[in-house]
């Protein structure tokens, strides 16, 4: 990325279907690279900044068409890229993002139709340039994700009251992705347990 100096720290990104595991483990991520001396930063989209997380509390509770919400969930992107991962990573810090633009590209291109060329130029006038080094997909079947979901005893968001065809759809669009860039984006089976789960990640990223 253009102006970014030698020491940029890495940019981990976490994706998959609600009730695949990634949030499960975030932090296990930040402790493990904060071992090897690592500056962490542990963050989330939507959110990460205070206009972020206004605005992820109106995506993720209010009613609205797929275009609106896009545009939401772009918005509050620009603010968490300016304010929050382009500073750690040009003081060298690695940065770990609970999703990122190919949850934009999954959920509202995938499930919802948003066209895949709008999330394109979208992402190119949000954070023209940067790119995730490294993105876990954690996958598991609906069966799994909805019974982790219904065991939180928690409310449901919007988006994880979807019905299965939904979540079908948003799962194949992240396959897509992983097919499409397998440098960058790896595949996780979250419906294992979590040690055989961390051992894939550390895998993927603790020993790169």
């Amino acid at each position: 990325m253009a102006g970014v100096n030698k020491r940029r720290g890495r940019f981990i990104t976490l994706e998959g279907v609600d009730g695949a595991g990634k949030s499960t483990h975030i932090q296990w991520i930040a402790a493990r690279l904060r071992k090897s001396g690592r500056e962490v930063v542990v963050t989330r989209e939507p959110g990460g900044t205070p206009l972020a997380e206004r605005l992820r509390a109106l995506v993720l509770a209010e009613p609205m068409d797929a275009l609106a919400e896009t545009l939401l969930m772009f918005a509050a992107r620009a603010d968490h890229v300016q304010k929050v991962i382009l500073p750690a990573l040009e003081r060298g810090a690695w940065v770990v993002c609970d999703r990122f633009t190919d949850a934009t590209a999954a959920y509202q291109g995938g499930g919802k139709g948003v066209p895949w060329d709008l999330i394109a130029r979208l992402a190119q006038a949000t954070h023209p340039g940067l790119t995730p080094d490294q993105t876990l997909v954690f996958d598991c079947p609906y069966e799994v994700s909805r019974g982790r979901l219904s065991a939180s005893g928690r409310a449901l968001d919007r988006f994880e009251a979807e019905e299965r065809a939904f979540f079908d759809r948003v799962r194949e669009a992240y396959r897509d992705l992983a097919a499409a860039e397998p440098g960058r984006v790896r595949i996780i089976d979250g419906s294992k347990s979590p040690e055989e789960v961390k051992v894939a990640i550390e895998k993927s990223i603790i020993s790169s």
